[in-house]
This record gives C-alpha cells, sequence and structure tokens, in this order.
C-alpha cells in the first residue's frame, strides 16, 4: 500500500490527535495580523517533529515561516515537482477565528507531513509556509516580493466555508483605503473657531454614498469610523476612517480606489481639513487552476464528502493567494463546517472551527490536499494539464514579472 493515495491518506489519518489538537490551540489563542507568534511557532514544532527543516522570518516577517523536505532518492526524481500548502493563522480583530484560519494551518500541517511520507517513492519537494496576516495587509503579496514562492511550482490551500464544500470559487479584488483628518480642536460653544475633522469623515462617507451610481459591477465599499472625537462638548481635530473596497478584477479595483480617494480629498477641502490618505496592497481577483481543482474534488468526494461548483454570479470574498495565482497554479477549496445560513466572520463561524463537525472537515481536508498532491507527484500528464490550464486562464500580461498589473498590487 505504501506509495499509494490511501498510503497517503492513512499517514494523515495516524496524527488525526495532532491535527485536531493544533487547530484547537491556534483557536484558543487568537493572535491578529503579524502577531501571530504562538502560532508559528506551535506549527513550527509540530513540523519539525515531523522532520520538516523549518526557518522562521519568511520574507523578512517575523511570524512567516517555510518548512521543507525533499525526496531523499537519487537521480532525475530528486529535483521533481515542488509542492507548497499553505498555512494561514491569523484571527479577526474582536472575534477571534471567525474565519477559520486555525484550521487552514492544520490542514497545511497534516497534508505536508502525510504527502512527505512518499517522497522518497516518487521524488520532489513538499513546502508548508506559513503566511501571516491574510486579515489585514496581505503576507502573501509582501512575501511575494521577497520572492517566498520562488522556488514553489504549485500551491494548494483548504479553506472552511458555510454551506456546501465546493471547488474553483474565484475571488474579487479588494484593498483597504485609510483616511485620516486633521481639523482644529474648538470648544463646541463656538464651532466656527475650529475645524471639524469629524465632519470631513462624514462628508468622505456621504460622498462615497453619492458616488455609488458610479459603481461597477461586483463594486463594494464598506466603510468603519475608527477615531471621532472623545467629548461631545469639544470639536474634533482629529478623526480618521477606513474602507474595504473590493472589485471584480485589479482594474477595477485601482478604478473603484480613485473614486474613494476623491471622495476623500473632497471632503478635506469641503471642510478646511488636511487628509492623510493611503492605501493597503491590492488584492487582485483569483484564478483557480481547474485540473488541480477537479483533482481535488474528487479526492474530496472519494472520502465521503460531497462537493459542488459555486455560482459564477456569485458575490464573493477575497484572499492575498489571489495574487499567487497570477503566477503559479493555485487552488484555494472549500470545506463546509456550518449550515448555509451562519455568516463568515461570525461567532458562530467561530464556534464551528472548533467544533466536532469543524474537527471532522479538518482531517478531510488534510486528506484530500495530500492526496492531491500525490496525484500532481505522480503524474507528468497532470502537471502538463494544469500549466498548460494556467496558461489559458490568466491573462498574459500578469504572468510578465515587469508588467503594471504586477506592479500595481504593492
Amino acid at each position: 500500500m505504501e506509495g499509494t493515495k490511501e498510503y497517503v491518506a492513512g499517514q494523515a489519518e495516524a496524527i488525526r490527535e495532532e491535527l485536531i489538537q493544533l487547530s484547537h490551540d491556534i483557536h484558543s489563542h487568537p493572535e491578529c495580523g503579524f502577531e501571530e507568534y504562538y502560532a508559528c511557532d506551535r506549527i513550527a514544532g509540530l513540523l519539525r517533529s515531523h522532520g520538516f527543516r523549518v526557518d522562521t522570518g519568511t520574507g523578512g516577517l517575523a511570524t512567516a515561516f517555510t518548512a521543507v523536505k525533499k525526496s531523499g532518492v537519487s537521480g532525475g526524481c530528486q529535483n521533481g515537482p515542488r509542492i507548497a500548502f499553505l498555512a494561514e493563522y491569523d484571527a479577526l480583530e474582536g472575534l477571534g477565528h471567525g474565519c477559520g484560519h486555525n484550521m487552514i494551518a492544520a490542514m497545511a500541517a497534516g497534508a505536508g507531513i502525510a504527502l512527505s511520507s512518499v517522497l522518497d517513492r516518487l521524488g520532489g519537494t513538499v513546502y508548508v509556509i506559513g503566511t501571516p496576516g491574510e486579515e489585514t495587509k496581505g503576507g502573501k503579496i509582501l512575501m511575494q516580493a521577497q520572492g517566498a514562492f520562488a522556488d514553489v511550482d504549485y500551491v494548494l490551500m483548504c479553506h472552511p466555508t458555510s454551506g456546501p464544500s465546493m471547488v474553483q470559487r474565484s475571488a474579487r479584488g479588494c484593498t483597504t483605503v485609510y483616511a485620516g483628518f486633521t481639523g482644529k480642536s474648538a470648544h463646541s460653544s463656538n464651532p466656527a473657531s475650529g475645524i471639524n475633522a469629524l465632519t470631513a469623515v462624514r462628508a468622505a462617507f456621504s460622498n462615497i454614498d453619492l458616488m455609488h451610481p458610479c459603481f461597477r459591477f461586483q463594486d463594494t465599499v464598506n466603510g468603519v469610523i475608527r477615531q471621532g472625537g472623545q467629548a461631545n462638548n469639544v470639536i474634533p481635530g482629529e478623526a480618521s476612517c477606513e474602507f474595504c473596497l473590493r472589485s471584480r478584477t485589479l482594474g477595477d479595483l485601482e478604478r473603484l480606489v480613485g473614486i474613494v480617494k476623491h471622495c476623500a480629498e473632497t471632503a478635506a477641502m469641503l471642510t478646511g481639513a488636511r487628509a492623510d490618505i493611503h492605501v493597503d496592497p491590492l488584492f487582485s481577483e483569483r484564478y483557480p487552476n481547474i485540473p488541480m481543482g477537479q483533482a481535488f474534488k474528487e479526492n474530496l468526494e472519494s472520502l465521503g464528502e460531497p462537493v459542488s461548483y459555486p455560482d459564477p454570479m456569485g458575490f464573493y470574498g477575497s484572499s492575498d493567494v489571489s495574487n499567487l495565482s497570477l503566477h503559479m497554479p493555485v487552488i484555494h477549496e472549500y470545506i463546509s463546517i456550518a449550515p448555509g445560513e451562519v455568516n463568515g466572520h461570525s461567532p458562530e463561524f467561530a464556534a464551528a472551527a472548533a467544533s466536532e463537525k469543524g474537527d471532522r472537515a479538518c482531517i478531510l481536508g488534510a486528506k484530500a490536499l495530500a492526496m492531491t498532491g500525490f496525484d500532481i507527484l505522480s503524474s507528468s500528464r497532470l502537471q502538463r494539464e494544469i500549466q498548460e490550464a494556467f496558461e489559458r486562464q490568466v491573462p498574459a500580461m500578469y504572468r510578465t514579472q515587469d508588467c503594471p498589473g504586477n506592479k500595481r498590487m504593492l
């Protein structure tokens, strides 16, 4: 049985308790983006105990890591396919693991450990790469800019979801626009002697609402006020807000960023406040690799989990792994842990990420990822189909290293 997909799945099953404990430990120690020291150390320790060489600080990020195990066989197979399972482990501010990243970390670690058990038979290299800050500034984008994925041929991930398990779901472009306004504090009895920074914030929101008729299909903007004053009898001299923007493509996202920035700048001009505006790195749209996704679907279904395809007209979220899909074959598939009525980024979803159903999905996801990695390692035909699909799916401009489409992501 050694050297078969069933063997690989069995290797994930053999470490079931270690993976579930890892998932629960990260869940009970939630850490926000780029502060995931406990999670990083915990995952790295598990991988080291299973023979991986682990280096932390990948891409200059303290809570990123690269774990690697290479084939020990001699000859050409030693330089075979290089497969990376990506781990995420950041939590949401004030909500804990309401996106289930504790499970993503455990599934990636489990898949890497399981697949590495057949490297000496099949050849190749297995990576487990820890990628912090997905919920905030996009750690993968920052790591990619530093060459962290330069030695990787294939990227595989699995994300928990509500509703049915599914494959080949795309994602929208996304970024955050921050706007800080500086006015002049004054006594509320004489507001004309000051410049109300909160009024500028309110005007920015109103301006964005006025521009909605100019939004394109799949454009969304959601904003919050971060600072608006401390006392109701003081005209606030400092106020700030931030907006989450999503669009169908990078080009649409750039256009939407321009609209939001103009709305904030106009609010500053109207009120006399000074605006300080900056934009996070841009998350791109995602191009899920179809042959890899189909292999994952068949593997997950063979384990007894039904898998569907997404609604092509659905309004989906965003992830920094999408930026990697512009440069290499990527899958970011979804496994169910809750009914469809449970919203992501909610306390209910956070609870599901450490539930019995979540634990079951964690093991199934690790097995299916490892089995898909086995398919890639063992089939030159599948490797060729994956590469051909990548070249068909991803616009050529994105695959040119110095094209504008790459430069605008940072």
